[in-house]
């Protein structure tokens, strides 16, 4: 089972949250994808970009930070934190 945890923050508190399951015999990077356009349909959101620095925190602790820089139309909280807390 894979499960991805997504939060939103404002000003350090936790606005909101969600966690979204896969059992798909799918890739990681597949999982990870479609979990978080699942997170964005939950949370009213556009799709983030992924830039460099996100990829390699994402890659080094299956753990990202989405702040306003990495989306296209203006956000009301600080960031969006994704992580993943089980894998197969």
């Amino acid at each position: 089972m894979f499960r991805l945890w997504a939060r939103t923050f404002r000003d350090n508190r936790m606005l909101q949250d969600t966690v979204v399951t896969d059992d798909s015999e799918d890739t990681r990077t597949h999982k990870v994808f479609r979990a978080l356009d699942e997170v964005c349909l939950r949370f009213d959101l556009g799709r983030p970009i992924w830039l460099e620095n996100t990829v390699s925190d994402f890659k080094r602790r299956s753990k990202a930070r989405f702040t306003q820089d990495h989306f296209m139309e203006t956000i009301d909280f600080d960031y969006l934190e994704i992580q993943i807390i089980e894998e197969d």
